[in-house]
Parts: C-alpha cells; sequence; structure tokens
C-alpha cells in the first residue's frame, strides 16, 4: 500500500506545483522497521497508533476499523490535499491588444460581491483567503477578437470576462499564486489546499496489506482503557487474521510495543535484527505480559472486559481513496443526445448504472416492475408509433407500407431500442415485433 499511501513525498514539497499533492500533517517513522527502511525515514508515510485487536460493536465487520474520535481532535492521520489550477495572459497577433487582470469596479462588487471576495487589488485571489464553489480565482478578460471588427485597427476593443474560476464543491484555502512566463505569455498558477479529517468510508491499511474503510468513530468514553487509562486510536477486528495469515502484523505489535516501553526503534531485518525473545523479555521486565496482551475496562459500563485484549502501537498509513472524492448521487440530469441515456461517471454528474448483473438479481427476485422502472422509466422511456400489422415504427399515425391508419399503436419503449430498430432496418434487417392488445383499437 505504500504507492498509495500519504506522507512527505519530497523536502521540498511546499514550494512545488503539483497539480495534486496528498500529505498527512504530522508524520511520522515507524517504530519497528528493517534495515532498508530507514533510507526512507526522511520522508515517511504513516503514524503510529495504539491499535486493539478485539470485536466492538458491529461496524468492524468485514476489515472495517473504529476510530477514536479524540485522537481525530489531536491531529491523527490529518491530511492535506493540494491542488492547482492554471491561466494564461495572452498577447494576440496584432500586438496591441492581450488579455488582461482586472479587479471589479465598486457597482459590480456590489452586484456579486461573494463572487469577487477573494480577489486582490491586482485581480489573483489573495493567498490564505478561503475560496467557495463559483467564486473567482484569476479575474482574466480578454479582447473579443471573434465580434469586434476593429480588433486590428488602432481602436478601443471590448472585453469580456474570462477569468479563472473555483468549481469544486468543497471549499479549499489558497496556498500560494506563482506568476511565471512563456515566450509572449504569462502563467499564472493558483495552489489551493484542502485540510481533511479522517472520516467515516476513508481507507486506511497497515504495512501488511490489512487494508479497509472506518466503519465507525466513537467518542473516547465509550472506547475501552487500559489499567494505565490508555484508550485504543484504533479497533480492528481479529476475523481479519486467520485467513489472510499475517503473522507478521501480529509480531509488529509486540515489537513496536517492547520498543516503546524501552524507548527504542526496534530492528526487524529478516534473520537479524531484534527477536521475539528479546521483545518478551522486555515486556516481561516492564510487568507486561509477553504476548502483548492487557485486560481492558468497558468504556459504557466500567466492568473488566473477560478476555484479554491484544493491544499495542503498530503503524497505519492513510490511503489516498476518500469518500470526499468518490461519493456520487443524483435523481434527474444531463444525458446523452444519441441514446438519451444518463451520462457516465461522476465527474459529469451520471448516473449509477444498473448492470447485466444487478438485472440478474432483480429477475431472481422476480421484481418485474423493479426492472421496468430501472431500465426504461428512469432512463430513456420513449413513445413511438409502430403498424403491428406490418411492423414498420411509422409517423403522424399513418402506415405508409399498409397506406392505412387503422393498425397503428402507441406504444412506450427504450429509446436505445428505437435507435437498434432503425439501424437494423438501414442493414435491410427487418425485426418483428409482436403485439399484445388489452383492448380494441
Amino acid at each position: 500500500m505504500g504507492k498509495q499511501a500519504m506522507g512527505v513525498i519530497a523536502l521540498n514539497q511546499n514550494l512545488r506545483n503539483d497539480s495534486l499533492l496528498y500529505t498527512i500533517q504530522y508524520p511520522q517513522y515507524p517504530i519497528v522497521q528493517t534495515k532498508p527502511m530507514k533510507m526512507f525515514n526522511w520522508i515517511p508515510a504513516g503514524q503510529n497508533p495504539t491499535v486493539a485487536v478485539m470485536s466492538y460493536s458491529a461496524y468492524d465487520l468485514e476489515d472495517a476499523t473504529i476510530l477514536n474520535k479524540s485522537s481525530i481532535q489531536f491531529g491523527y492521520a490529518r491530511c492535506f490535499v493540494y491542488k492547482n489550477a492554471k491561466i494564461d495572459l495572452k498577447t494576440y497577433p496584432n500586438r496591441s491588444c492581450r488579455d488582461t487582470l482586472y479587479y471589479p469596479k465598486h457597482n459590480e462588487m456590489a452586484k456579486s460581491q461573494n463572487r469577487y471576495a477573494t480577489l486582490d487589488a491586482d485581480g489573483i485571489a489573495s493567498p490564505e483567503s478561503l475560496v467557495h464553489s463559483g467564486q473567482i480565482l484569476v479575474n482574466k478578460q480578454s479582447p473579443d477578437v471573434m465580434n469586434n471588427k476593429n480588433l486590428l485597427e488602432q481602436q478601443q476593443t471590448k472585453y469580456y470576462d474570462n477569468g479563472l474560476v473555483y468549481r469544486s464543491e468543497n471549499s479549499s484555502v489558497i496556498d500560494k499564486v506563482t506568476i511565471s512566463n512563456n515566450d509572449d505569455e504569462l502563467i499564472i498558477k493558483v495552489s489551493y489546499r484542502q485540510m481533511r479529517p479522517p472520516i467515516v468510508g476513508d481507507k486506511f491499511s497497515s504495512r501488511h496489506g490489512q487494508k479497509g474503510v472506518i466503519g465507525a468513530i466513537f467518542n473516547k468514553s465509550i472506547l475501552p482503557f487500559t489499567s494505565s487509562g490508555i484508550s485504543p486510536d484504533t479497533i480492528m477486528n481479529p476475523h481479519g487474521f486467520p485467513s489472510r495469515m499475517t503473522v507478521g502484523k501480529l509480531k509488529e505489535m509486540t515489537a513496536s510495543k517492547a520498543a516503546s516501553l524501552k524507548g527504542t526503534i526496534h530492528d526487524a531485518t529478516v534473520f537479524n535484527g531484534t527477536s521475539m525473545e528479546d521483545c518478551f523479555e522486555i515486556m516481561h521486565q516492564h510487568n507486561h505480559l509477553f504476548s502483548g496482551k492487557e485486560l481492558l475496562c468497558s468504556g459504557i459500563t466500567g466492568e473488566l472486559l473477560p478476555n484479554e485484549v491484544y493491544i499495542g502501537p503498530i503503524y497505519y498509513q492513510r490511503l489516498k481513496h476518500m469518500v470526499m472524492d468518490k461519493v456520487h448521487s443524483r435523481s434527474i440530469g444531463p444525458t446523452i443526445s444519441l441514446t438519451r441515456q444518463p451520462t457516465e461517471g461522476r465527474s459529469r454528474n451520471g448516473g449509477l448504472r444498473v448492470g447485466e448483473m444487478e438485472r440478474d438479481c432483480l429477475i431472481g427476485h422476480g421484481t418485474s416492475n423493479s426492472l421496468l422502472e430501472r431500465f426504461m422509466f428512469s432512463t430513456d422511456v420513449y413513445e413511438v408509433e409502430i403498424c403491428h400489422n406490418c411492423n414498420f415504427l411509422v409517423a403522424s399515425r399513418f402506415c405508409m407500407l399498409c397506406n392505412s391508419s387503422d393498425n397503428v399503436t402507441k406504444v412506450r419503449i427504450p429509446y436505445a431500442f428505437k435507435l437498434l430498430v432503425q439501424e437494423l432496418f438501414a442493414m435491410g434487417i427487418h425485426p418483428a415485433m409482436g403485439f399484445r392488445l388489452t383492448k380494441k383499437l
């Protein structure tokens, strides 16, 4: 999961202009590491939370984890997402006019004050200002080269607004503005950032591939605690161990706990480094069970839990897959002009596809009305007139082949099916469509 983890990517990351950059706010290097890993301690990509391996509520099923709300408030797994947008200021062929930056006049500000709220006096968004959807980042004006006949002459040129608009639904903070030039063009890059604490649905992973999303975030008051008052930052379901056989994770937890008690970094290099016997000895010296287990008290009742719980620090990575970037829903929205069906994808505000396998499930449950709704009424229902004598699509309730309007029936079909029938007609194939009329015409 190293390639998907957030962390420090370079020591000069604050000076870079990456189009997309994920960084974690308080990175730590692992308590248990191998010799090759030590080379990467200057660019860490995770943290060392205290993890309890136990079933706690039903929100930790299927690899989901439970997080401590207090840990999040103290900054655990908090990340920054950096993005940037750029715009060019061009010089036009006659060399007398070019794109300009413009600070709106007082009367324009009064009309749409919120739209220009982030702008400085130079017409560019001010660093460290909060920007919302629809606000202007760079207020550029361009000459009207298409409709202005006086462009090639030395006369007054008309300009129109052609600025850089912030489109994201989530608010951001302007991080920095960079201005550079390329021949006759000025390039303005506006970098902005979002601070994102972990929320339900965000993805985490240990270094052993035990990945999972956050199932719930609980208050510290209802989480179990040890005899020394430590509550776990993360609770992991033990059912993730038997089938995966990630024994290394259990060993890492024991070694991390021993290293924390001793105040050192343990070497986990294969065939070398700290042995498990050394870890057991350290645990024994500090009056802990050598297995790493402890007795916990219930945060809800205050009673001692009947079984010992495996608890200790372990290196966890926050992955770049976040709910905020993936959540999507829609009721009505844009459609494709060819098929009249909803567009595809979150970026195009597309529909949620019910595919062949979902269709099979609906058929298996016998939900015929749901099938009809999903595959016709909710997508591309179309009313068409068909002659049920010769099976041709007709217009204006008159069949040219039969020279009659007696056998014409209005039916509702998916528009995609109507398109298919017309394409088959064009190939010289005449599809037969059967009708069962419920009432006499």
